[in-house]
């Protein structure tokens, strides 16, 4: 099973530049971030209502509604940053460049969030491997955008 889940992870990093490259083409076309935006999660909004409604999941009731934590309501707000910066930035600076800061700003917020056991996720302590893991990523990300 922890295969299928590191090919899954794997090819929503692959699909990543592609959905920036759609939506780069949406604001170009449009003329606008926000309104490529927009448009990226009423796409979105509609494919996952369909597949609710096809996959029968059982609706949450009030009380389980109740139950979320306010913070936990924000994701779609950060989903839309990064859609709206992705679509701005990624086009000046490049595919490689963009998806290679993206995964640097991950790397070192992911690191932090499993050190301290934050947002639900397991605590997994900062060892002095895992760092020199971010320091070699933080290098090849200093490579590709390198311009010269």
């Amino acid at each position: 099973m922890a295969g299928l889940y590191g090919a899954l992870a794997f090819a929503v990093g692959m699909v990543l530049i592609i959905q920036v490259g759609m939506n780069s083409t949406l604001r170009a076309r449009l003329g606008s971030a926000l309104l490529a935006a927009l448009i990226s999660f009423l796409v979105g909004t509609v494919v996952l209502a369909l597949t609710v409604l096809l996959s029968r999941a059982p609706l949450p009731n009030r009380a389980q509604l109740l139950a979320v934590p306010g913070w936990a309501w924000l994701g779609g707000v950060l989903g839309a940053f990064y859609v709206v910066v992705s679509v701005i930035v990624g086009p000046r600076i490049g595919a490689a460049a963009l998806l290679a800061l993206i995964v640097l700003g991950q790397l070192v917020t992911s690191l932090t969030v499993d050190h301290y056991g934050w947002l639900g996720f397991p605590q997994h302590t900062l060892t002095p491997l895992r760092l020199l893991g971010a320091a070699l990523l933080f290098g090849g990300v200093l490579l590709v955008v390198h311009r010269g």
